[in-house]
Parts: C-alpha cells; structure tokens; sequence
C-alpha cells in the first residue's frame, strides 16, 4: 500500500466520525470516489498492462505500451453491413497514411470534431477479426488507469460481450451489474453513476449472443430496477438508462446493424496497420535492424504478405514465422526450414511447426531441433481441424466445452496446451467456470479447416456458403479423382457469394502442392499425378479467368495461381508494361484481369490513378474499375464516357470499401442524365468523394438541380461545373449551397458558362484570341483587323519592341492560357502552328528561338503534303491522308495535353496529343514559314 493509499484511508477514517453536516458529507463522498478511482485503476493497469505477444515462452509477456504501434483509425462511415469475406475486405482497402481521411487517435475517440454541433455519446468502432479493436480499447483503458489520458472521465468499465453472454439468463440492475464484473465500485458503495462521467467499453459485438431486442425490450430509466442483461444493454445503448453515460461498442462489420442508427453518434473503423507502421511494428519486434530489414523486404515482394500485413494479428504471426526460420539459417540448417514462405500456404505451415516446436520444449523437454510432427502433435492438429470445418459450416467462430468433446478435443490437453496452442486457439474465462473458445484469428481457422477438408466433393457441397447459393450445378467430366475434386471446388468458391470461400479455396490448392505435403510429411500424392492435377487445376482456373468473371472472382483466383506458384499471366502482362508496349485494344478478357491484379498489387501509389495511360476509353473504365475503387484520386476527363460509365462509377461512391475521394470527369458528355445517376452515389452514406469536377460534360439548369439536390447530403467540398451552361436558377440554386451551414460544400466553380458551352466536342471550350503586334516578325503583314497575318518579302516598318522576333517568322497572341483552351486557325502554304511559353528567345537565330525547336514549345508544321509535329527539335510526321485549309488546336493546361486537329466543314479529327506538365501560361503562336503563307484566326462556329 503506498502513502496515497494510506493518506486517503485517514482522510476517510477522520471525516466518518466528523460531525460537520453536508461539507463533510461532500469530502466523504469525494473521498470515496478517489479511493475507489485509485482501486479500479490499479486493476485495470493489472489486466491490461501486459499482452503476450508472439510466442510465449516461459510466461513473459510484453508490456503493451512497449509493443503498441498506433493503428490507422478513420472517423466516418455508417452501421451498414459489409457481409463481404473479411480477407477480401481487406484486400480491397488500399493503406496509404498520406490520403486525406479523417483519422482519429484512440485517446481522442469521444472528442468532437469542431464542425459537429452536438457532443458524441455513443461510438461504434468497427473492423474486420484481428485488425486491433480489442487492443485499442486495452490501450484507452491503460492509458486512462496511468493517468496519461481522458482525465476528465471519473470511471472507465471495459466489458466484453463473451463475459456479458454468460450472463444472459440473469437479472440485475445496472448497479448490480456494475457492482459484479467492477467490485471496487460496491466497495466503495457508488451506486449514482450519473453523478459521475462514466465511459462503458462494449467489446465484441460480433461475439454476443444476447437477443439485443431494441424493438421489442421494455423501456427501463431506473438504474435501481431489475431486468434481463438483454434489457439493461438495450436502454443504456438507446440513451434510457443513465443518459449521462459514454459508450464504446467495438464489432466486425457484419454484426454492425445489431444496434439501430439512430443510437449511435459517430462510427470509426480500424483499418490496422499502414505500410510505415507495419515497419514501425517489425521495428518494435526485432531489435536487430539487419534482421528487421530482411523481414520487411521479404514481405513487400508478395502481395498476399503485403496485405495480409495491414491485420496486427497477421504482422504478429508473420514475425513469429520469420523469427524462426531466420534462426534456422543462423545456425546452418538451410534445407526446407531455411526458406522464407511466400505463399499464405507457406506461412500457415511454418506457423504451425513453430508451435509445435514451442510445444516439444516446454512440455517434451525437446529441442528446436527435434521432430514436430509427433503422433500427439498430428492427433491435435487434425482434432483442431475438425473443429474449424464443423464450426465454419455454421458459421461459428466462438465454441464451448460441448464443441471440443464431439471433435474429439481432450479439454484437460487442451488446459495443459496452454501457453502454446493458445497460439492458434484461444481460451477466455468469463465470470463464471464457462469457457469459451476461439482460434486467434479467422484466417487460422480457415487454414486448420483446410487441413481435415473432406476429399468427396459431395461433403464439400454442405458449407454454408454454398448452401446460400442460388444454383449449384455440378458437371463431372473424365480425369483423375484429385483434379474432379479441385475443380469442384473452384466451381463452389465462384458460385459462393461474397467471397466466402476465396480464402479456403486458396489454402486447399496451396496444400495440394507436393512441396507442401512433404513439408507437412504427409503422404504425397505421387510426383506424376501430382504433376498433372496441378496442370488440370491451372488450366482450369486459366480457363475460368478467361471467361467474363466479375472483377473480384478475377482476382481472387489469381491469388489461387499464387498458392499453385504459378504466375505466367502476370508476367506476360508485366513485361508489356515494363517495355512499353501494352496495347490494350488487344487485351483479351483475362488480360484485362491480370492488370487489374498487376495494377492492385502494385508498390507504387494509387493515390491518382490516370485511366489515359492504359485507354481513354469507356471500355477500359469498365475493366479496371476495381482499381478506381481502390484508387484516392482517378482521372478520368476526356475519356470518351457515357451514362454507363456514370452508372458504374455511381456504384463505386456507394460501395463502404471505396476510397475515393477526388474524381475529375471534365470533358466527357455526360449531359443531365448521367449526372442525375452519379448523384445516387453522392448521396449514399458510404460515399467519401470530397472534390468532383464535371467541366465541360454538356450540363444544364436540370442536372444542376440534381446536383444542389445530393449536396444536401454529400461530403463533396469542391464542385467544379465551369464550362456548363447552367443557366441563371440552376447557377442560384448551386450558390445557395455555399451560404447553407448544413452543406459541406467550399468551392463552387461556374465560370465560363453559356449555350455555347453545349458543344460535344473541345470547340466547347473556344475562346477568343488577339495577335500581340509587339512580337510579330518584321516580314510578317498584318491585317483584317490584326487577325491576318501574311509572309512577305519586303519589310513592314514595326516600331522596335524586346517582345519582337528577330529573325524568325513568328508572333504570339497576347493573353496566355492556364486553363482549357480551343481556337483555329486558317492556313494557306506552310505554317506552324503553336503554344510556347513567353520566356522564349526573341533575338539570335539559335534554337532558343524557333517553335517546336526547344523544350518550351510545341508545333505542328502545316503544309499541303501533309503534317509534322515537333517538340525539343525531335519531330515526327502524322499519317494523314488528307489535309485542310483549317486546323484546330485545344490545350487543356490542368491535365497537361495539347491536341491538333484537322477541321472538316463540322467534324473534328484528331492529328496529334502531346502529353506533359506544364510549367508556366502557354501563348498561341502561329509562323507562315514561305513567302506567300498565311495564317487567320477564325472564329469559331457554334
């Protein structure tokens, strides 16, 4: 007992016997409150101040603050079910730390953001099994106990559900409930909780097994009145009972709708790990830099790794992996053991023997050179297996004694197991001697099914996920027994919805493997047959990628040609891309398929992803949306898009795993009708779009109206719409949206408007041009009013100017462009046509000073034959097979491209595009290069 403890006990001694009316009262009361804070904070440091990470050895464990990594936690998002397998959730959620979301620290988890008006009562933290919710509740809890943060609340009572559940047959009052998992509060006799600021932590949602009636539960405000544990939850959590109160409610997301929308006050979710702070945690683990580095380099060289990495549990199981077989090359063994895993297959199995390494030291007085796969090891494996297909048939993910006895599991073995298998199944006491069991993570046991999979399709047929199915058809074409028996299941994991059984599919194929047999030291399949299954299964899976699959079933069964270590597809498409010669007109569909892959496993960012490099095409959209969805910026103007892409793109905004937050669609002919589909997204709660542009996409009072309408409800801040033609109301309606404290928009943009605008092509955006007569070349006439200009032999008496060219047959225009910009120009004879910065030399007769001949200007040379286009005296002729007396030239300055064009009585066709950044304004600037030329800036027709 230290001296505060003592000092307090006094205090309350003396001021018991006092007789001094309500003042004593009050310090008895505050006294009390203080002697009980101090107990409870005492306990709560005890229970959560130490975590066993890694694996156990003789009982150390780490301290949590010492191995805690902050996790990447959003603040956002709706208590809408993601019924989605959570391994393809997390493969589909790109982790940059630099994206623009709104993140929030666990500490600060009930603290308003300054735009929110009412205070937050109620959180509901989601995130997929194993991502970190337990740990960032332990780590508020901890940190509330050590007197480092949230000081202003007076008590913190962590609950799990797996402890409420056992509970669930009871009565009690919320005092009494209180009063038995925190005893230090009956003590004390604390009985008015809402005289205090009191956090209540709800942990597992997903894991309870109360009814959680909010429908049909009685209404209960009297903390001192008994009820069912059911009752209690439902009125603290719709504000009923104690008001006053904070909750946390941490879940996977397909429990999330247990609780109604209207309880809760602001949603986060914990997206684990980001790529700096899986090093940070590898760091954190290894105090060997050396060591540390080759772990992380190893693991950024497979993209199932990679992703697997953003889950806490998985960095945590990886580095007991890696930690092994790193000491296995130390101490010379090489063989087997001292190969990195690459595949998921491959880390599961070398999990496995490094638990039963542990298990043969601590329990066998063995040595880690020692055989693991002992009959005793073997027996409960398979048991452990059983469990995990049983328990996944129906869709169980916690189990009791009963479960463990009917698969044959010793629960005294498993007692003994302690400290070593808990590594793979955990055992958790609650309040009373009912034990409730789980494996530490999802994927586990989907491994462990794997592992006692039954060989007769027919059982395989059973699972839950295929039960759900609509149709289930089964062909059986001639082949050998094994390779019935994959395709089989490949067919079952397709037609299974959701992803269900993408993960199971992949360690089945995995496990098919003679390398993985043999390292199992199970019976092989005979290296021939073995060889010619894993041919069939390829070819198969070839053949299924190659059918019109949607893009998630693609990719997945990529991952099953990762398990197979086959990846002939990929590096067909990876090697077009590294020689620059991807032409994706060509693509088949399973192509297609293997960029979208290629593209999502990618090291480099997807931060902005550019649809014009791979196609400016409506098509090309529609094949790699899965890498819009997954991208933070998309670029998408002058594709060629329709209401169909807005239809698809619509979908994305509405989908909770997309992180879409800027999207450009200028220049594409969208018109009213595709705005009015892309507002249904805007408008969904799961969408994240925060600047959208639509410059010039045909636009009128009509689709503005769609657009105020969604601003309603969207998080868009930035809305660019110049080049439209709006109208009066619509242009109204839109600024109205600024002045409305409840819309979140900043920036409006509606210059540049008009009829004119409603042009289907670039001459949307002509403008008019003046010829500056300060730069004009002195064998350079001028006229129709400075609009004309002729080459001539005799010189034109100019007035000396610095702007002047000097020896070269050029002039610019005046005003420069930083903008979209389209304007014509008629021809006769041989002329350049061009945009340049102002800064170029205007004295000499050096490169410097001619269009096209330097890197700060950009020609097309214009003649009767035909046309050239040149940039930095590197040029190139355009096959053409007819010219025109008029061409048109369009610079879009934002998106860096600078087009020519043939003009055609009204059609466009397309010459050239140079595509770069620019740096500084860019000038039109037109040369008649022969004696005779000329060049006329036209007005353009609307």
């Amino acid at each position: 007992m230290d001296i505060r403890d003592v000092t307090l006990k006094l205090t309350l001694h003396f001021l018991r016997r006092a007789k001094q009316g309500e003042m004593a009262d009050y310090l008895h009361n505050r006294t009390v409150t203080a002697v009980c804070q101090q107990k409870l904070k005492s306990n709560l440091k005890k229970k959560f101040r130490c975590v066993c990470d890694g694996i156990a050895r003789e009982g150390i464990h780490t301290h949590l603050n010492d191995i805690y990594t902050e996790l990447y936690i959003t603040e956002g998002g709706t208590g809408e079910v993601n019924d989605e397998h959570e391994v393809r959730q997390i493969e589909t959620s790109n982790m940059k730390p630099h994206r623009p979301e709104k993140t929030i620290k666990q500490e600060d988890i009930f603290k308003a953001s300054p735009e929110r008006q009412e205070p937050i009562r109620t959180v509901m933290t989601k995130g997929v099994a194993g991502i970190g919710k337990t740990v960032v509740t332990q780590k508020f809890s901890l940190d509330w106990a050590e007197g480092k943060a949230n000081q202003d609340i007076q008590f913190t009572f962590p609950f799990t559900f797996k402890e409420l559940n056992v509970l669930k047959e009871k009565q009690f009052t919320l005092v009494e409930l209180v009063h038995l998992l925190f005893p230090e509060t009956k003590e004390a006799g604390i009985c008015k909780f809402e005289e205090f600021q009191v956090v209540f932590i709800f942990d597992g949602l997903d894991e309870c097994r109360l009814p959680l009636d909010f429908k049909n539960n009685e209404i209960l405000t009297d903390v001192t009145k008994s009820a069912s544990v059911d009752v209690l939850l439902t009125n603290l959590i719709r504000g009923k009972l104690l008001p006053s109160a904070r909750l946390w409610i941490t879940t996977r997301p397909a429990a999330a709708n247990q609780i109604p929308p209207d309880c809760v006050d602001m949603v986060t979710e914990v997206r684990g790990f980001t790529d700096p702070q899986k090093e940070e945690y590898f760091m954190k683990r290894f105090q060997n830099e050396e060591q540390c580095s080759a772990i992380i380099s190893h693991i950024k060289t497979s993209r199932s790794l990679n992703i697997m990495c953003h889950i806490p549990v998985f960095c945590w199981i990886i580095a007991s992996v890696l930690e092994d077989v790193l000491k296995t090359r130390e101490r010379g063994e090489g063989g087997e053991g001292g190969e990195l895993p690459k595949t998921l297959t491959e880390m599961y199995i070398h999990f496995l023997v490094v638990t039963f390494k542990l298990k043969n030291i601590k329990y066998g007085g063995g040595d880690e050179t020692d055989s693991h796969w002992n009959p005793e090891n073997r027996k409960m494996i398979e048991s452990l297996g059983k469990l995990a297909f049983e328990q996944l048939m129906k869709d169980k993910l916690i189990f009791y004694d009963s479960d463990l006895t009917e698969c044959g599991i010793d629960i005294g073995a498993a007692s003994k197991y302690s400290g070593v298998f808990t590594q793979i199944f955990k055992e958790e006491r609650g309040l009373y001697p009912d034990k409730v069991f789980c494996f530490v993570h999802l994927s586990v046991q989907e491994f462990s099914r794997c592992s006692s999979c039954p060989s007769d399709v027919h059982q395989l047929r059973s699972q839950p996920a295929v039960k759900r199915t609509k149709t289930s058809r089964w062909s059986f074409k001639r082949g050998n027994k094994s390779t019935l028996f994959y395709q089989s299941a490949i067919d079952l994991a397709l037609q299974s919805p959701n992803g269900q059984l993408d993960l199971f599919l992949r360690f089945l194929l995995g496990l098919s493997l003679e390398t993985n047999q043999k390292y199992m030291q199970v019976q092989p399949t005979p290296i021939r047959e073995n060889s010619r299954t894993k041919k069939k299964t390829v070819q198969y899976i070839k053949k299924k990628i190659r059918a019109n699959l949607p893009a998630e079933k693609s990719i997945s069964l990529f991952h099953c040609l990762n398990e197979l270590q086959d990846s002939s597809l990929v590096e067909e498409i990876q090697e077009s891309l590294r020689s620059g010669n991807l032409s994706t007109d060509k693509l088949s569909h399973a192509q297609w398929s293997a960029l979208v892959f290629i593209l999502l496993s990618s090291e480099k960012d997807l931060d902005v992803f550019d649809l014009k490099k791979y196609s400016a095409s409506e098509t090309a959209l529609l094949r790699l949306l899965p890498v819009i969805k997954a991208s933070n910026r998309a670029l998408l103007s002058s594709c060629k898009l329709s209401e169909r892409s807005c239809e698809a793109l619509s979908s994305i905004l509405s989908s909770e795993s997309s992180r879409l937050r800027e999207l450009d669609l200028s220049n594409n002919n969208l018109q009213d009708s595709g705005v009015k589909l892309l507002c249904d997204g805007l408008q969904s709660q799961n969408c994240k779009l925060e600047t959208l542009s639509v410059s010039g996409c045909l636009i009128t009072e009509e689709g503005c109206a769609s657009l105020a309408s969604a601003l309603n409800s969207s998080n868009l801040r930035e809305l660019d719409l110049s080049y439209n033609h709006p109208g009066e109301p619509g242009k109204e309606r839109l600024s109205a949206r600024l002045k409305d404290p409840n819309c979140r928009l900043e920036k409006l943009s509606l210059d540049h408007d008009g009829p004119q605008r409603l042009k289907r092509d670039v001459r949307k955006y002509a403008c008019e041009l003046e010829l500056d007569t300060n730069t004009v070349y002195k064998f350079l006439k001028l006229s129709d009013n400075n609009r004309k200009v002729t080459r001539v032999l005799e010189e034109e008496r100019y007035p000396d100017h610095p702007d002047r060219f000097e020896h070269w047959p050029q002039l610019l225009c005046g005003a420069g462009v930083t903008a979209q910009c389209y304007w014509e120009v008629e021809l006769s004879g041989r002329v350049l046509v061009s945009m340049t910065y102002r800064g170029i030399t205007r004295r000499g007769f050096s490169n410097e000073c001619a269009f096209g001949w330097n890197d700060h200007s950009w020609s097309m040379i214009c003649h009767d034959r035909g046309y050239i286009v040149r940039h930095n005296n590197k040029e190139s002729e355009i096959p053409s097979t007819s010219v025109s007396n008029r061409v048109g030239v369009y610079v879009d300055y934002p998106a860096g491209t600078l087009s020519f064009y043939r003009v055609s009585s009204d059609t466009l066709i397309h010459l050239h595009t140079f595509n770069t950044t620019f740096t500084e304004p860019l000038y039109p600037g037109v040369a008649p290069w022969s004696v005779g030329s000329s060049a006329s800036l036209c007005p353009v027709s609307y």
